[in-house]
């Protein structure tokens, strides 16, 4: 293979990521451009959805990567910069031209601070994350543990929490929550410092890429059927929701894991 075959292969992860940063900036630039106090539903909706695009690039350009063998430095750090912005700052933004607060308030202080702190924690998971993947390059074993298990919560999933929590407060599909705009300030908030305490965790997550379900083929499609059923069904009709409980099914699950292994320690 030549030189200009191999520089197409190598484009092409790096393209799936500058997509994914391109979703990032286009919520960030097009929230910055408003000229309400706050964010309309059908904007956030759009944003939420701008966001799973960037996080199945995320997840699609090193699948790619990996199946192109088209691996390297440069891709490897573009998509951290990439995550840095599509899941560290843009949810931060988002939330913050939700909140529609006097900027002298301490509302205003609390949730500033929450957002920044948030960004500050991912870009620090992402740092972190590389630093041990060049730890363990070349070591095989050590390889595959960093791959089936995250030490902090990974950045897109804590971006998930956050976005999906606002967009779950905020639908007017759900009747059930009452919220006044100080509380939901304070909540999310709170959420946001949670999941950035999350992210530089020594905490475990496991991989979605790595899991190993061992179950029998038709059972496997079966399962497969009603899931995807239930799944379209309530993303066409309850998407706020949907996307709430699936974002914290991951983190919730994860936690009760480290919790009851630090319950086994001696």
């Amino acid at each position: 293979m030549d030189s200009a075959q191999m520089k197409k292969i190598y484009l092409i992860p790096n393209m799936i990521t500058a997509f994914g940063l391109a979703c990032g900036l286009f919520i960030i630039f097009r929230v910055s451009l408003l000229n309400t106090p706050f964010i309309p539903y059908e904007m956030l909706m759009s944003a939420s959805l701008l966001f799973l695009l960037a996080a199945f690039a995320d997840l699609l350009d090193g699948m790619v990567a990996r199946i192109l063998r088209a691996e390297n430095e440069f891709g490897a750090f573009f998509d951290s910069l990439a995550d840095a912005i599509s899941f560290g700052v843009a949810p931060s933004v988002l939330l913050l031209k939700t909140f529609a607060l006097e900027h002298t308030s301490t509302l205003a202080f609390f949730a500033i601070l929450g957002a920044m702190l948030y960004s500050i924690c991912g870009v620090l998971r992402l740092v972190r994350f590389n630093v041990k993947a060049g730890e363990v390059k070349g070591d095989s074993a050590a390889q595959l543990q960093h791959k089936r298990l995250f030490t902090g919560l990974p950045i897109p999933a804590g971006a998930a929490v956050v976005i999906s929590t606002t967009l779950f407060l905020h639908s007017p599909f759900i009747p059930y929550v009452k919220m006044s705009a100080a509380c939901r300030t304070i909540v999310l908030s709170l959420i946001m410092l949670l999941v950035g305490y999350l992210m530089i965790s020594r905490w475990q997550f496991p991989s979605l890429k790595t899991l190993n379900v061992r179950v029998s083929a038709y059972h496997l499609v079966f399962l497969s059927v009603i899931l995807a059923i239930c799944l379209l069904y309530g993303i066409l009709y309850y998407f706020p929701l949907i996307f709430f409980l699936l974002s914290m099914a991951y983190v919730v699950t994860g936690s009760i894991m480290n919790i009851c292994h630090l319950c086994k320690r001696p």
